[in-house]
């Protein structure tokens, strides 16, 4: 095994990413945004809930906070170029939808549109507010999920420094799992 170096804490994403990079659409007040997210997980199973850290610096913050909804999309590989384009800029000052020509649909069961072009949408309320303030960190529940069946495509997860990484193969080990531990 190669040496290992030492790293700086602050790096500990590189090491950690929680998985894909999403595209967060909001609406609030009549105006519609879009923005790249990569800091999300997984929290509950039943109900359904999803932490995502959202910078209060970044324009969806407000509008997700005073709307307490979103669609959380999930893009494939293909949309790589889109997805930094919409990480590079601020919906403050750009209409996203526009500017990268994204086709809006309407969700389910929140006001927020989906980004029609990925391939799963998972649409959240806001179910726990007490770490925004302090953290930047929305706890969602998911309400409502459209995707594709079938095969799954290539995901795309920022590893920092402006570096992604494509998934790789599914590897199937359900007979290794006990029978409770599957849905």
């Amino acid at each position: 095994m190669a040496d290992k170096q030492d790293v700086p804490p602050r790096l500990a994403r590189h090491y950690l990413e929680p998985g894909p990079v999403v595209l967060l659409s909001s609406r609030y007040d009549g105006t519609d945004n879009v923005m790249t997210l990569g800091w999300h997980q997984i929290l509950a199973f039943s109900p359904s809930l999803v932490s995502c850290m959202i910078s209060h610096g970044n324009h969806s913050h407000d509008m997700i906070r005073q709307s307490g909804e979103c669609v959380i999309n999930i893009p494939d590989s293909a949309m790589i170029d889109t997805v930094v384009g919409i990480g590079n800029c601020s919906g403050a000052d750009t209409d996203k939808f526009a500017s990268f020509d994204l086709a809006r649909e309407p969700s389910q069961k929140v006001d927020a549109p989906r980004v029609a072009p990925c391939w799963a949408h998972l649409e959240c309320r806001l179910h726990d507010r007490s770490m925004i303030e302090d953290y930047g960190l929305f706890v969602f529940e998911v309400v409502a999920i459209a995707a594709m069946t079938g095969t799954r495509p290539q995901t795309v997860h920022y590893l920092g420094d402006g570096q992604f990484q494509r998934s790789g193969d599914t590897i199937d080990r359900r007979d290794l799992f006990k029978p409770s531990m599957l849905p």
